[in-house]
């Protein structure tokens, strides 16, 4: 499992982000028993990018604090090398992750973490979207996060 970060703004998670976001793909990839070769991509962005990505691609006018575009989302999307297999892409608002750690009283790793985490069950087809899907999908990535970044 591969994970490919890319960076649009200078301001970037204050911990060891690709260490913790590679765990979590694994362990991602253990309990929902996920092909060793898949692939995505993490990039980090300002308030200002993720509020035009949001607003352009879901008709949503305001900044939020992470968005998964999953590649199986889209028929037309194809696979250039049989090898690899991409999810998609997960865009993580860097001030979001700031605020939003000290707004919940908890630190900036576990909340990069769980914005990681949430954004990658949205690519493998988890949503919150009823009580039931939301039971299951915050209940794995609660699986998912325990003993990663519980601080």
């Amino acid at each position: 499992m591969e994970i490919v970060f890319n960076q649009m703004t200078d301001h970037l998670p204050d911990h060891d982000y690709v260490k913790d976001y590679q765990t979590i793909m694994e362990k991602a990839g253990r309990l929902m028993n996920l092909d060793d070769d898949l692939v995505c991509s993490v990039i980090f962005v300002d308030p200002e990018q993720i509020h035009e990505i949001n607003r352009d691609y879901r008709n949503i006018d305001r900044p939020t604090d992470v968005i998964s575009f999953a590649m199986k989302d889209d028929s037309s999307n194809i696979f250039i090398e049989e090898e690899e297999k991409e999810l998609g892409d997960i865009f993580i608002n860097t001030q979001a992750v700031e605020d939003q750690a000290r707004e919940y009283g908890h630190s900036v790793r576990r909340e990069s973490c769980f914005l990681f985490c949430h954004g990658l069950l949205h690519l493998c087809g988890y949503d919150h979207m009823t009580p039931v899907d939301e039971k299951v999908m915050f209940s794995l990535q609660k699986d998912i996060l325990h003993e990663v970044a519980d601080q």
